[in-house]
């Protein structure tokens, strides 16, 4: 039986081969050179640490070369890795929206470091440049899928996971809200409404609900003060958007159904929280105090949290067996 780490280190294999061997067939066919950004990026973390490629001359071109290949194969096996824990967590996807998704991190892993770093700036490429991107990226996420589909794990083989109903969609929507509003309550609403029960999925340590009240109570605290930064800025909306889809992905555990829609879901309702909650502060500021807003936006966020968190937590899951 194979381990989910193992099935991911093959499925990012896999898939580097197919990605490298559809660049080198476009550089085939329309005989374009290599590109030079793998070696720009090697340059650029260099310079970041204060440090420099050895050598000169052709020695330091290889070098840099050699590292630029193997930050490749880095990504690749790192992104096989993710998606297959992923799906031993219970967020099965249809394989075309897996292919799609493992192709899509892997793409903006690479094209974040290269605008993170200055090597270049994607919004000025051009369309023939996103699709000698983007395609070899697809086709890397079709691999990867691929091993996913017909390589189980055996922690996927231990959790059968029926189909999520509506009502769980809803619930994993309406969480997304409240984490967009309040960052804390992705992890903490499912932890505080987790089953006491021995024996039920989702069952969840005192410790950790205390630590949930604690984080719940400094984000309800710390969102007053005039200092705290804005919940789009890059690293509040994706820390919501983490948060609301571990949430549903938890919510899903707890009554043993595929995590994929209600992370989904989950996903477009932090999205929603975020810009609907600034949305409205920004409304309200010239109509109210502005602790009065945050504290009606608190109750909301908390009746959304417990709207999606507590029905449901002592049923017994349905679990589908497979044949």
């Amino acid at each position: 039986m194979t381990s989910t780490f193992v099935r991911g280190l093959a499925a990012g294999a896999l898939g580097t081969v197919v990605l490298d061997a559809v660049n080198y067939l476009d550089m085939a066919a329309r005989g374009r050179g290599a590109s030079t950004v793998p070696d720009r990026i090697v340059d650029a973390v260099a310079s970041r640490i204060d440090q420099d490629v050895p050598g000169r001359g052709a020695t330091r071109r290889n070098r840099r070369s050699a590292l630029g290949a193997l930050a490749g194969i880095g990504n690749g096996l790192a992104t096989g890795v993710a998606a297959s824990a992923l799906r031993s967590a219970g967020v099965r996807l249809p394989a075309p929206v897996g292919a799609v998704v493992a192709g899509a991190t892997s793409m903006a892993l690479t094209d974040g470091a290269i605008a993170g770093l200055g090597v270049d700036d994607p919004r000025t490429w051009t369309t023939q440049e996103w699709l000698a991107d983007a395609v070899p990226h697809l086709a890397f996420g079709a691999a990867v899928q691929t091993v996913l589909e017909n390589v189980p794990a055996e922690q996927e083989r231990a959790d059968p996971r029926g189909p999520a109903s509506a009502g769980m969609v809803v619930r994993s929507a309406l969480l997304g809200v409240a984490t967009g509003c309040r960052g804390s309550l992705g992890l903490a609403g499912p932890a505080l409404t987790a089953p006491s029960r021995p024996g039920l999925p989702g069952r969840t340590s005192g410790l950790r609900k205390a630590l949930a009240v604690v984080a719940v109570g400094a984000e309800l605290t710390g969102d007053k003060q005039p200092r705290t930064p804005d919940r789009t800025t890059p690293g509040a909306f994706s820390s919501r958007l983490l948060g609301a889809s571990t949430g549903a992905s938890r919510l899903a555990e707890r009554e043993r159904v595929n995590g994929a829609l209600p992370v989904l879901a989950a996903l477009a309702g932090a999205a929603a929280g975020s810009t609907g909650g600034l949305a409205w502060r920004r409304w309200a500021s010239s109509r109210m105090p502005d602790l009065q807003a945050a504290l009606l936006e608190d109750g909301v966020a908390l009746l959304l949290a417990a709207a999606a968190c507590l029905p449901g937590r002592s049923r017994p899951p349905m679990v589908a067996v497979p044949a």
